[in-house]
């Protein structure tokens, strides 16, 4: 039952919150995405959006949407989800070169190394679009989606200024991908830059652990349990005549055994939750279909806040690198002259396969004795005829390998288990890898606890995988429902944002400036003769260094003063490197990673340096004069303890608060 009305978090919960009733969680994800909510008068319950329409395979569950988007060829929205899938494969071949569709988008956020606000990215069909406009669009189906259940709920229209939004981002992301997806969300209507605070950008792993403190014994799944996926098996067209012997066999030389490691397995579970869990240190391991985060909690007090204790971590080894394992097999056996001209033909085609390819992924796991069934679509079978001149099947015999056949009259690749798991041995075993670097880590210290989470989680040769490495080391523990732990948790961390109270930098940031020349320390190729005093340029002027942990609200204070009377703004540049040990913002691994802007006119901005005590700024900007403008001392403070980076500046002449913001997307 949901609890409707209009009112403030109850006290105890975050301050911010005054004026929404209601927080939605979107879990933006790259392979599915979805949301989830609960109302402030009755935080402790969380309502997961409807069953989405469509899904077709019935292998492939729709707790969530496929993050898939189809635009008119003007450019405008169709549909998302299952539906744009579906709209997209009925295409005639004509419209398919001019519609838009968009699948498993989100991590080229993460791959540009350039990301601005003009980035673009492709369509199935080759053409670009912003990347901003096809995020934005993405993020407006979830808002009106979510708008309309709950106003279906309620029994009335539920407005903007009643929601208080989240969106998960990774952990691993930068914060030009983190402003990115903000700025997406503003444009699709959720807050605004002069209501930012009606938005949340939550990270993926740190939700995840903020649902998993909260767990109790029967929200979890034993870590040594098998359950076989009785669905999957018998979707499979091969096993019609010993399906139901197979699979009931299956289960009763499972269940002897299982019993008695599920009890031990409760027990080991129980532990955490049984006494006092301040002190409780454990590690989150989020895989999801583009990224791996891993993030390590401490739990502080009996309230459950949490701090962290190693810096989030990870990688793009998310199940997609499966698919990508599994597109190299068929090139290998087509070649890739032919995929990549069937991908660009027939494009609808190549989506029905890897879909099909998904719901095998899915139901995958290390007992399985009989082979995945790959139907090839039909186009793909008549395109390597007339692109080779030969069939599939003389293609399949000739590559070789008894783990991979055809059946010709179904039309049908048939993967062996032990070709299937290879297919994982590459992703798997990155993840591993990285886990065990953490594990050694000094800050990892103590750590007992593995909670596996993610969709990818959902994989039981990666739980395998997982427990085969590390149980000997921690207790894994895999919450029920994994693919949902992440929209849980970001619903819970809009309710009370503060309830991770310590994090770590990712990064060293900070800003070049002038210092006094130094002859014992400083190389004469940086010194700068000004007004006949000697300076040493580009000196890394640190605001904080990587891995330092940070309070949340501590912040990082400077005060400036503009280098000329009548400068209306400045305009800094933020550097940034995964190095503590830079001096130069010239030194290997530095890069500009954004600009500060300081406003310094009554009315609104320029840019110049500014001095700072001994210190003066290196960048070099033009300003714009105005001449009522007087010298002042300009006190900013940057705060780095939350997801996101933010800053504020008061005029310590006026006590004025001045106007600043910090810009990752600037050219």
């Amino acid at each position: 039952m949901c609890v409707c009305g209009r009112s403030s978090l109850d006290s105890g919960t975050s301050s911010h919150n005054q004026t929404h009733f209601v927080v939605v969680a979107i879990d933006f994800g790259t392979t599915y995405s979805g949301y989830a909510f609960s109302f402030t008068r009755d935080p402790s319950n969380i309502h997961m959006m409807r069953k989405w329409d469509g899904g077709g395979n019935p292998d492939v569950h729709n707790h969530k949407t496929p993050t898939t988007l189809l635009l008119n060829p003007n450019g405008e929205f169709d549909s998302f989800g299952f539906a744009a899938r579906e709209n997209y494969h009925n295409l005639s071949p004509k419209e398919v070169k001019k519609w838009l569709y968009f699948e498993k988008f989100k991590m080229n956020l993460h791959k540009c190394e350039s990301l601005s606000r003009e980035t673009e990215i492709k369509a199935s069909n080759g053409k670009s679009l912003p990347a901003m406009t096809v995020f934005a669009h993405a993020l407006r189906y979830f808002k009106q989606h979510a708008l309309q259940e709950l106003s279906d709920q309620c029994g009335t229209n539920i407005l903007d200024e009643d929601v208080r939004w989240v969106v998960t981002v990774p952990a691993i992301w930068k914060q030009p991908a983190k402003q990115f997806m903000r700025n997406a969300a503003y444009e699709a209507g959720m807050g605004s830059s002069q209501q930012s605070d009606q938005l949340f950008i939550a990270l993926e792993p740190e939700a995840a652990s903020i649902y998993c403190r909260r767990l109790r014994l029967n929200q979890l799944v034993p870590d040594s349990v098998f359950t076989p996926n009785r669905k999957s098996f018998l979707n499979d067209p091969t096993n019609e005549a010993t399906c139901e012997t197979s699979y009931e066999t299956g289960i009763s030389n499972c269940l002897t055994n299982s019993w008695q490691q599920h009890n031990q397995a409760n027990q080991a579970i129980d532990d955490v939750f049984s006494k006092d869990e301040t002190g409780t240190r454990y590690m989150v391991v989020d895989c999801g279909g583009g990224t791996v985060d891993i993030t390590v909690h401490e739990i502080q007090d009996k309230q459950g806040s949490l701090k962290e204790l190693h810096k989030a971590t990870g990688g793009p080894f998310g199940s997609v690198g499966v698919d990508a394992q599994f597109e190299t097999l068929l090139e290998n056996i087509f070649t890739k002259e032919f995929m990549d001209n069937y991908k660009s033909k027939f494009s609808t085609g190549f989506v029905d396969l890897m879909t099909t390819f998904e719901a095998r992924k899915r139901s995958a796991t290390t007992h399985q004795t009989t082979p995945s069934n790959i139907m090839l679509p039909f186009s793909f079978v008549s395109a390597y005829k007339k692109f080779k001149g030969h069939s599939i099947e003389s293609a399949v015999k000739k590559f070789d390998n008894k783990d991979i056949t055809y059946c010709n009259n179904v039309g049908m690749l048939r993967v062996q288990p032990s070709l299937m798991q290879t297919l994982f041995r590459p992703v798997t075993s990155e993840i591993v890898k990285h886990i065990q670097s953490i594990i050694q880590h000094s800050n990892a210290t103590g750590v007992q606890y593995l909670f596996l989470v993610g969709g990818f989680a959902e994989s039981q040769i990666l739980q395998a995988s997982i427990k085969d490495s590390f149980s000997d080391k921690l207790k894994v523990i895999i919450p029920q429902g994994v693919s949902l732990a992440i929209l849980r948790g970001a619903v819970l961390f809009g309710l009370d944002p503060n309830v991770i109270n310590v994090r770590r930098s990712r990064m060293t940031y900070g800003i070049g400036v002038l210092n006094r020349f130094d002859y014992e320390k400083h190389p004469l190729a940086k010194k700068i003769v000004r007004d006949s005093i000697e300076w040493c340029g580009d000196i890394f002027d640190k605001f904080v260094v990587v891995d330092e942990s940070i309070v949340m609200g501590d912040v990082v204070s400077r005060s400036y003063t503009p280098a000329k009377d009548g400068q209306r703004y400045t305009v800094l540049h933020i550097y940034s490197s995964d190095r503590e040990d830079v001096t130069f913002i010239t030194d290997d691994g530095v890069q500009r990673c954004g600009t500060l802007v300081l406003d310094l006119d009554d009315k609104q901005i320029a840019t110049n340096s500014l001095t700072r005590s001994e210190s003066s700024f290196s960048d070099s900007v033009s300003a714009v004069e105005c001449s009522h403008n007087q010298r002042r001392v300009i006190e900013t403070k940057m705060t780095f303890g939350d997801t996101e980076i933010k800053v504020i500046a008061i005029d310590l002449t006026t006590g004025k608060t001045v106007k600043a913001e910090v810009d990752f997307l600037a050219q």
